[in-house]
């Protein structure tokens, strides 16, 4: 039987197969899973917002979608992961703040997806699947033996990607 690593809200671990890794309640958060198949290695980050350089005055990187990526993706290269090996699945991003408004600035579940795809597309990592978006929020959980990523969406049930 595999443990299970739990990733908190504004963190990120990183995992090597046979061990799970998981993290809970994404709303508007974004989980972005960062996985080499060769080597089994993965990295499982919870972001909080988009970009931290509209934000002042904060010490944790975690938080925010650019600074998190940026570290985790080199915490994978030293656990001598190729990043030609790299690919990606992301779930959350949900609209959960003012879900009858169309003031994208409140969206930002969104905000998280667009900053993401942008930071994977810097680091030339392919995303291979995602469930992002609605309104309702995800909990995940990874296996990198079979680079499966489970989703457990409130009021829909479990489904993989």
């Amino acid at each position: 039987m595999s443990s299970i690593i739990r990733v908190g809200m504004a963190d990120y671990k990183i995992c090597h197969a046979p061990q799970k890794i998981g993290t809970l309640g994404l709303g508007s958060c974004l989980g972005v899973v960062l996985y080499d198949e060769k080597s089994k290695t993965c990295g499982l980050a919870h972001v909080m917002l988009p970009d931290s350089k509209k934000i002042t005055h904060t010490v944790n990187r975690m938080k925010f979608v650019d600074t998190c990526l940026d570290d985790m993706y080199h915490a994978l290269l030293g656990e001598s992961v190729d990043p030609g090996n790299l690919v990606a699945k992301m779930a959350g991003g949900a609209k959960m703040f003012s879900k009858d408004s169309d003031n994208e600035f409140l969206n930002i579940g969104a905000q998280n997806y667009v900053a993401a795809v942008r930071k994977l597309a810097e680091f030339r990592i392919p995303v291979l699947a995602e469930d992002v978006g609605e309104t309702f929020s995800r909990t995940i959980e990874f296996d990198p033996e079979t680079g499966m990523l489970m989703i457990k969406a409130v009021g829909i049930g479990k489904y993989l990607i």
